[in-house]
């Protein structure tokens, strides 16, 4: 609100703080911004999925205070500007950390709150559209400004929302977090099989008077593997994934290829064992038998490491299941196929896919037990 008042005053070069007396009170200018109507049930969607909202504002404390009464945050405590000047750098951290809403800031003190908040392990997203938030979005994260907002803010923002309202930027969010989630399963699932077959492959050499398989079936192998993964970035994400923010965690991944890569050796060493002494395989029935049960358990081993919990009740999505299973229907098909040949397959006897099949049930149900107890102790 602006108070506006005149008085007659004498032509000068100059006129100063001095000269604003005896003033006659025309009235008042009342300007409004109104939260948007979703606005609080929003904030509370974003509070319930782990983000946190803070009011960093120059605006006088009155203000920020029924703002956010009207959006639900809290304006118990509202920190001033003039106040974090008293603080150090550590003093402001654990502040910033408690409270929600800060009031005549400056654009220097804004910064402080987002070092300070990033300083402690915070992810920091910073929204503003005006020429001073300019430094603040680029200090944050994630700079995050609006299409009306002045051209040196946009040129600031890493984002810039074209629709109005924080639902967008929730929305955001949570995808996010599932692309997130689909990347760590094709990560999961890449090293684990990759350096299983590496050892699988390095350890067969050791004992057999010939290549475990020839560089034309690994490339072959590795195309299918692949394209069974390209419909991931459309699987369904568990919900206590998307509800709690996630970081890299390298450990995590690298404990998961050292765990899981034994059973995939193993499995692939059973695969030789029985090749060579139940089915006295040839050259190349060697090939297609080990070919198959590769392709076999390292693609439907993503039905498995998709989800934290039980796969039988996260479902995947239906592309991915199409992919995955056609994949393998191809594999198993492809040694009775007229380029079998070409590609140095046979086909496999009846007994082979009995074996094949307690083979793939077994080293999914010991993945399953193996993720659950590393999830459990690695993730939660």
């Amino acid at each position: 609100m602006l108070a506006v008042a005149y008085r007659d005053a004498p032509i000068q070069d100059a006129y100063r703080v001095a000269d604003e007396k005896e003033l006659t009170l025309a009235g008042y200018v009342a300007f409004v911004d109104p939260p948007l109507p979703d606005a609080d049930e929003t904030i509370a969607d974003l509070k319930a999925d782990g983000v946190a909202i803070k009011i960093i504002t120059g605006d006088n404390e009155a203000v920020a205070r029924h703002v956010c009464a009207q959006v639900g945050l809290n304006a118990d405590r509202i920190v001033m500007g003039d106040d974090m000047d008293a603080m150090s750098d550590t003093a402001l951290a654990q502040i910033a950390e408690q409270t929600e809403v800060f009031a005549r800031v400056s654009p220097a003190q804004k910064n402080r709150i987002i070092l300070a908040l990033k300083h402690r392990g915070h992810v920091v997203g910073y929204m503003g559209d005006g020429i001073n938030d300019a430094p603040s979005l680029h200090a944050a994260d994630v700079g995050i400004s609006v299409s009306s907002a002045v051209d040196v803010a946009k040129d600031a923002a890493d984002i810039i929302l074209m629709e109005r309202g924080l639902r967008v930027l929730h929305a955001g969010i949570i995808e996010g977090r599932k692309a997130f989630g689909n990347v760590m399963k094709y990560l999961l699932m890449g090293t684990s099989s990759n350096f299983g077959n590496m050892f699988s492959m390095a350890g067969a050499f050791l004992f057999l008077p010939f290549l475990p398989m020839l560089p034309t079936q690994i490339l072959l192998n590795n195309f299918l593997y692949d394209f069974s993964q390209i419909t991931i970035p459309t699987d369904n994400v568990d919900d206590t994934f998307i509800h709690k923010p996630r970081k890299w965690n390298i450990s995590f991944i690298r404990e998961f290829m050292l765990v899981i890569e034994p059973l995939s050796s193993i499995f692939d060493f059973l695969t030789f064992f029985v090749m060579l002494n139940l089915f006295r395989a040839s050259e190349q029935l060697f090939h297609t038998g080990w070919f198959v049960e590769s392709l076999a358990t390292q693609t439907l081993v993503l039905f498995i490491i998709r989800t934290q919990g039980n796969p039988f009740k996260s479902r995947p999505s239906r592309p991915l299941a199409i992919t995955v299973l056609a994949i393998v229907a191809l594999g198993i098909l492809l040694p009775f196929t007229p380029i079998a040949g070409f590609l140095g397959f046979v086909p496999l006897p009846l007994g082979y896919f009995a074996f094949l099949v307690a083979a793939v049930v077994a080293y999914l149900a010991l993945v399953e037990v193996v993720k659950r107890k590393l999830m459990a102790r690695l993730v939660m």
